[in-house]
């Protein structure tokens, strides 16, 4: 996995993002897609039909061979480590698989490899480049699956905020290009595409960019779509339907942020969605790396978060003095007032949506978020990023340094280990010292940038609390430290260089040593114990929290149907434990690598049964009704 917490790794993809953003304001990449691409552009890429091809050149769909059905994968937020994304691919890869449903029980379903495979953003962590893209997604993907046979699936992509940190480079030239993807075909010529399904079904990938925003030749491009949706329902009396997919749940951010951020809202989602005729019935995002399924109370609308193709696990509860609920949430117009709960009654069931799914549930996530007293422990072995913790000891031995230095002051050995006693020497230290004040400040400055809030009120107190922990930490380990080093000169010795005489004092190297090994241990604790805190309680830094324990478990995909009855089956697939160990294959077909872990789960159904979707004279064209088998 990504260690996410290593101070290399950060700087690098902070120099990028920075670099990208800039980039992405004055030279937008999907402006240059659509003046490259020009009239001349397909609008859309017709799946009613079966496709002519031959493997190399040849790629085009035949109206001789028209389908009723077709299967379609969804993944998204893959590329972090081999396990979790090879686990997913995995499954992908298999051309026929039995899920079962009903909480585990006997209740099975069969399913096969979609004919197209949808990745949803972020398709590789934490930078894009051709090497990572190479590294952490592709060859899962090629191991999986290398070749097929006819017909040939095919794969498009949509990118997210890592993808877009190249400016979009790698991400183009392997999706954009018409290369092979491992044993899948790709076909998009820009970032965001059309796909026209059977029954006037449609499945959308946008583009959001780094600034959440559709720009305006996408809009365009979308908004052409209707015409032919219009022909499609004149020509077959079945309403326009369409799967929306975005690389962020802009409903989720939006309801979780409102009245707090402006920059999160619905706004991008409901000017699409207003262009395209309101006949969104399922709206699909990643970006957060866990399952999670509203719908609306009208049973039109079904809003997925499916963000768990391979990425580090995103807590899905809230925090227990704050943080919003999201067993309701609304959708708002523009400008429109905030709602609260007993409001939900008196808006139309259209615009109120309840949560019907989640993976993990709310007490696994919340369990999970307790291995953050372990810090000191997954700087090893789950972010791994034990250079994070060097840097920290590296900051309480700066903090400490004036008491090293002056470690034969009897004021520290007059310390009995009271209270009053060893906040007397801590402040002794800090008015005395300059450069000890210097690196306090420093700190307290830099942890208050770190908090994660939106607002300057809380974002000083609880950056100054969490930075005072650590400053008081170092400084009681610093005065522990010096007070336990005895006194004797037979710790100093003399050599001489060039006729110069030095006298260097072993008890400076043990106190240092001491020092930055306390750091290590409790700098980290402290710094776990902020992150459980700040999100069990107050639900902020959830993104860190959990990149912290590096969790490959509590993988998703969404494998869907449309049936030759022009309805929508989506199955959400869940691993709770995914393969640590794998082995080869026996044979000469199939993935390269098989799981080789009892402890392993098998992927099953998330739901209680997979969600059916039926075409209907709704406002979206769709319903759902209980799942038949």
């Amino acid at each position: 996995m990504v260690g996410w917490y290593d101070p290399g790794q950060l700087a690098q993809t902070a120099v990028e993002v920075a670099i990208s953003t800039i980039f992405g304001r004055h030279s937008d990449h999907r402006l240059v897609e659509a003046m490259a691409a020009g009239d001349d552009d397909e609008d859309f890429y017709d799946y009613t039909c079966y496709y002519k091809d031959n493997g190399k050149e040849i790629c085009e769909p035949e109206p001789a061979k028209p389908r009723d059905s077709i299967w379609i994968d969804y993944v998204g937020d893959v590329g972090d480590g081999w396990n979790s994304t090879y686990a997913v691919a995995y499954y992908l890869a298999l051309p026929s698989k039995t899920f079962k449903y009903s909480d585990g029980k006997t209740d099975t379903t069969n399913t096969q490899r979609g004919d197209i495979l949808i990745f949803g953003g972020d398709e590789v962590y934490p930078t894009a480049s051709r090497e990572a893209y190479q590294e952490r997604l592709v060859a899962p993907y090629e191991t999986a699956l290398r070749n097929t046979e006819e017909d040939h699936p095919h794969v498009f992509a949509i990118p997210g905020n890592h993808d877009w940190y190249d400016s979009l480079v790698a991400f183009t030239r392997l999706f954009t290009a018409k290369r092979w993807f491992a044993g899948w075909r790709t076909r998009q010529s820009r970032s965001y595409f059309a796909l026209k399904l059977p029954h006037n079904w449609w499945l959308l990938g946008t583009d959001v960019q780094l600034g959440s925003e559709i720009d305006g030749p996408q809009v365009e491009y979308f908004e052409k779509l209707r015409k032919h949706m219009v022909e499609e329902e004149a020509k077959t009396k079945e309403r326009a339907t369409i799967i929306l997919c975005h690389a962020e749940p802009d409903w989720i951010r939006a309801w979780q942020y409102e009245g707090i951020d402006p920059n999160y809202s619905e706004g991008n989602l409901k000017l699409l969605e207003k262009r395209l005729g309101k006949s969104v019935a399922v709206f699909i995002a990643g970006d957060l790396h866990h399952y999670r399924r509203h719908e609306a109370r009208d049973q039109s609308t079904q809003k997925i978060t499916a963000g768990g193709g391979g990425a580090f696990l995103h807590p899905i509860h809230v925090g227990r003095f704050a943080g919003k609920n999201f067993e309701t949430i609304f959708e708002r117009e523009p400008g429109e007032e905030d709602f609260t709960a007993a409001d939900a009654d008196k808006l139309p069931k259209d615009r109120v949506f309840d949560l019907k799914g989640r993976f993990p549930s709310t007490a696994e996530s919340r369990r999970v978020c307790w291995r953050n007293l372990l810090f000191p422990f997954f700087v090893f072995k789950g972010n791994q990023s034990w250079t994070f913790g060097l840097v920290i000891a590296l900051l309480y031995w700066f903090i400490g340094l004036s008491m090293i230095t002056n470690i034969d002051n009897a004021k520290y050995k007059d310390i009995q280990f009271t209270p009053s006693s060893i906040t007397g020497g801590i402040l002794y230290d800090l008015v005395n010292s300059p450069a000890t004040l210097f690196f306090v400040v420093l700190t307290i400055v830099g942890f208050i940038f770190f908090t994660d809030t939106h607002l300057l009120r809380h974002r000083i107190p609880m950056g100054g609390l969490h930075a005072l922990a650590h400053v008081s930490g170092a400084l009681k380990i610093a005065v522990f430290c010096v007070f336990f080093i005895p006194w004797p000169a037979s710790w100093r010795w003399t050599f001489a260089v060039g006729g110069y005489e030095f006298h260097p004092d072993f008890r400076v190297l043990v106190t240092s040593l001491l020092i930055y090994l306390g750091g290590f241990v409790v700098g980290c604790f402290i710094m776990g114990l902020y992150l459980l805190v700040s999100l069990n309680l107050f639900n902020r830094h959830g993104n860190e929290a959990f990149s912290s324990l590096g969790i490959e478990d509590w993988k998703n995909f969404l494998r869907m149907q449309i049936d030759s009855n022009g309805n929508l089956t989506i199955y959400p697939i869940g691993i709770k434990r995914v393969p640590r160990k794998w082995k080869p294959r026996e044979g000469n077909t199939g993935p390269e690598l098989v799981p080789d872990d009892h402890r392993a789960t098998v992927p099953a159904v998330i739901e209680e049964e997979p969600i059916f979707i039926k075409k209907a004279e709704t406002n979206t064209g769709a319903i759902k009704e209980p799942y038949s088998g």
